[in-house]
């Protein structure tokens, strides 16, 4: 398995588009990587989970880590997310 295949699957590339060129998978799916760890940092801040912690997953696991924040329970004690109702 090749650094590009690792990246491209990690970041859900694979998915979308399987067939492109390892310079060009690298540059998409680092971008998509940091698209998901701004994720995974607005549902952990939502959900009351250690945003910098999920940032960091989100930029190693990126689709995955942002699967699995999104499964997550809210923790009991957090308030809604700004206009939410409660």
């Amino acid at each position: 398995m090749t650094l590009a295949t690792l990246t491209a699957f990690t970041s859900g590339l694979v998915f979308v588009a399987p067939a492109l060129e390892s310079g060009t998978t690298l540059g998409t799916a680092a971008a998509l990587l940091v698209c998901d760890a701004a994720v995974c940092r607005l549902f952990a801040r939502n959900n009351g989970y250690p945003r910098n912690l999920w940032t960091a997953l989100g930029l190693i696991g990126g689709l995955w880590a942002v699967a699995v924040l999104i499964v997550l329970p809210r923790r009991p004690g957090t308030s809604p997310p700004p206009g939410q109702l409660p």
